[in-house]
């Protein structure tokens, strides 16, 4: 169990994305960033707050994501393109980025991977592109699993399953679908969980899946994240209180 919520905890985005988000709200969200068993993999904000993030995690070992086109995936590919050169001026290494999905399902299959060639023109080899499907507003797993293999094409370096702005976010059926994308394209990509995953045992689910599909090594940063806040709370809960009983039965 301490293995699992230590290596959930490596993996976590750690996500605010409110519109009352405030300097203090994310000083306050970057304050639990480094715990004592070890950091989170990033925490992502909407760009604005990019600086507080860099100034509150200043040589510590965690990344800096911000959303781009976010969170209707409306916004067009300029806009795209200037929020994501934006997100890197300020800082930013990781964009986590909303595809017109919508267009997508309404047989549009030329805009989503446009902007994801574009987009990860502009961030190079440097940073790291997340590419947001919007899972959930998929009825058909077939589609979501061709925009996956089209978002691997162009470049993604993660797809990832939601903004958590919609009525349905992560889902393990969706999970699937991306995962064997992933692997049967070939390619290196990464996959990100997002919106819903609140606890330590959801967040093992996610991960065992992706080991059944991936390999068991896969599962490390640089592949597989969770995009979330509350998850945070239950691993820590998880993690003190594994700590407390290994303590106790050496007494």
């Amino acid at each position: 169990m301490i293995k699992n919520a230590k290596l959930a905890l490596s993996l976590l985005d750690l996500t605010s994305l409110s519109d009352d988000d405030t300097n203090e709200s994310i000083q306050a969200l970057c304050s639990k960033a480094v715990t004592p068993f070890t950091s989170v993999a990033a925490v992502c904000v909407y760009p604005p707050f990019l600086p507080v993030c860099q100034d509150e995690l200043k040589g510590q070992d965690v990344n800096f994501a911000a959303v781009a086109n976010f969170p209707s995936g409306d916004e067009g590919l300029e806009a795209a393109i200037s929020q994501t050169k934006n997100i890197i001026a300020l800082g930013g290494n990781e964009v986590d980025l909303v595809i017109p999905y919508k267009e997508w399902i309404a047989g549009n299959k030329d805009s989503a991977p446009e902007m994801i060639r574009t987009c990860k023109d502009i961030c190079g080899n440097q940073v790291a592109l997340k590419v947001i499907l919007e899972s959930g507003a998929f009825d058909d797993m077939d589609s979501l699993y061709d925009l996956s293999i089209a978002a691997i094409n162009a470049g993604a370096d993660f797809i990832k399953t939601s903004t958590g702005k919609t009525n349905v976010s992560a889902t393990i059926k969706a999970a699937q679908t991306m995962l064997k994308a992933i692997k049967d394209s070939g390619k290196n990509c990464g996959f990100k969980a997002s919106g819903g995953i609140k606890t330590h045992a959801q967040a093992v689910e996610y991960m065992e899946l992706a080991q059944s599909i991936m390999g068991e090594n896969w599962v490390c940063a640089d592949n597989f994240r969770f995009g979330a806040s509350g998850l945070l709370t239950d691993l820590l809960s998880v993690l003190d209180q594994a700590t407390d009983s290994e303590q106790k039965s050496t007494y």
